[in-house]
């Protein structure tokens, strides 16, 4: 019987485990149950982002001030990655999504009864924490249980999972707030997480990759943090994620307020059909995890921004139709980034795989937190036209930073000396 190998905590286990293959029953249960961990994730994070004008009306406060219940959310969830993804190496990853995906229903279904606004606020940020124990472990997850010629499909999969979950929290706020105030809004959508938490739990296969690592102390956290933070392949998807998620949330934010506004005057129920602009993230997200057997990350990844820059300009019109079709091609190239930068993290990194991923989690959400709330300074005090351009601004830098850090001929060199075709980039 051959003698298991030795790994380090955080990375696969013995050679004799290599994941499942695409098309066996365990992989597909593993993409349906982390596609309804992201529903129940995703669709209670921005529940609010649909109903911020009718919450802003409601509670008499100004459209930043009602971002607030979306940035704190995210706050939340940003400063409790790193913690979780700790967690989940010491007790499993599925059970650490568990509690996270359990915790963060209850405290769902206590935000409809918040009685003030700060209160209201502080619900927010507690249910974003006990989020932060889903895409924290998700990737890592993935890269552990998934064989690695699929693990980039298998990532753009829940990354698609997740565009569906914040799609249906937003459709459903939209018309219940319209009719009944956000509250009823509220806990709409957290019924509909608690359903799909039901889901994710009974679908989500035990871990076969894992292996416990001990407590690894205050030093060793450190260096593992510090390690990825000084690898510049890391760095750069990591400034990726806090440039690209905070304009994109900024844009996403903001648009309803202009379109309630002259000369649109849309009312909130056909303001939240905006939404279904995710639609065109699900798909490219899966298309972009595919595209990289031909073409490599990079090249998908630059693609992906170039194209987000260019759907971003069309919403410089005052044309609604322009409008709503730049918002679907912005929000098709922004998840075919993210796909790409999310699942990158767990390929670089040869150990502390949670760890990378929490860390571009962190970047990802403090992008949203802060880039997110302070469009809408830039909003009230210049328009639409400010906040796009400073959006697109930021996709260029991010183009710029991605090109040098990862330039063509040494990434396909970096891929021959490991033995793999120069054209399948992927892993």
């Amino acid at each position: 019987m051959p003698t298991p190998h030795k790994h380090a905590p955080g990375s696969r286990p013995s050679a004799e485990w290599n994941g499942h293959r695409k098309g066996s029953r365990a992989y597909g249960r593993i993409l349906a149950g982390l596609a309804f961990a992201g529903v129940a994730t995703f669709a209670q994070l921005y529940s609010t982002q649909a109903v911020l004008p009718v919450m802003a009306a409601e509670l008499r406060v100004t459209a930043a001030e009602a971002a607030l219940t979306i940035s704190l959310a995210t706050v939340g969830l940003a400063v409790t990655v790193i913690p979780w993804s700790f967690l989940a190496d010491r007790i499993g990853r599925v059970k650490a999504m568990t509690w996270g995906i359990c915790l963060a229903t209850a405290l769902g279904l206590l935000v409809p009864l918040a009685p003030s606004f700060p209160v209201l606020l502080g619900l927010r940020m507690l249910e974003g924490m006990a989020l932060g124990g889903i895409p924290a472990i998700a990737i890592a997850y993935l890269n552990e249980e998934i064989d690695r010629a699929h693990a980039a499909v298998a990532a753009g999969s829940y990354v698609a999972g997740t565009t569906l979950g914040g799609l249906a929290g937003r459709l459903v706020a939209g018309p219940a707030g319209e009719l009944w105030g956000w509250r009823a809004a509220a806990l709409s959508v957290s019924v509909l997480a608690t359903v799909a938490a039901v889901l994710f739990l009974v679908l989500i296969p035990k871990a076969r990759g894992f292996r416990p690592s001990p407590g690894i102390g205050f030093r060793g956290a450190a260096r593992t943090l510090s390690g990825h933070v000084a690898n510049p392949r890391l760095l750069a998807l990591y400034v990726q994620a806090f440039l690209l998620m905070g304009g994109f949330v900024a844009v996403y934010n903001y648009l309803g307020f202009r379109l309630s506004g002259e000369p649109f005057s849309l009312p909130a129920t056909l303001i939240s059909f905006i939404f279904l602009a995710y639609l065109s993230g699900t798909a490219t997200s899966r298309w972009a995890g595919a595209l990289t057997q031909r073409f490599g990350r990079r090249t998908v990844l630059l693609a992906g921004i170039a194209v987000m820059a260019a759907g971003l300009a069309l919403t410089l019109t005052q044309i609604l139709a322009l409008i709503l079709a730049g918002l679907v091609v912005f929000t098709g190239g922004f998840f075919a980034a993210h796909s790409i930068g999310a699942g990158w993290t767990g390929a670089i990194a040869e150990s502390g795989r949670a760890q990378a991923a929490s860390l571009y989690n962190l970047a990802y959400y403090l992008g949203s937190s802060i880039l997110g709330w302070a469009g809408g300074l830039l909003f009230q005090s210049l328009g639409w036209q400010a906040l796009a351009a400073a959006v697109i601004i930021l996709g260029c830098t991010t183009a710029v930073i991605t090109a040098v850090v990862h330039p063509a001929a040494a990434h396909q060199r970096s891929r021959r000396q490991q033995g793999e075709p120069a054209a399948s980039l992927n892993n």
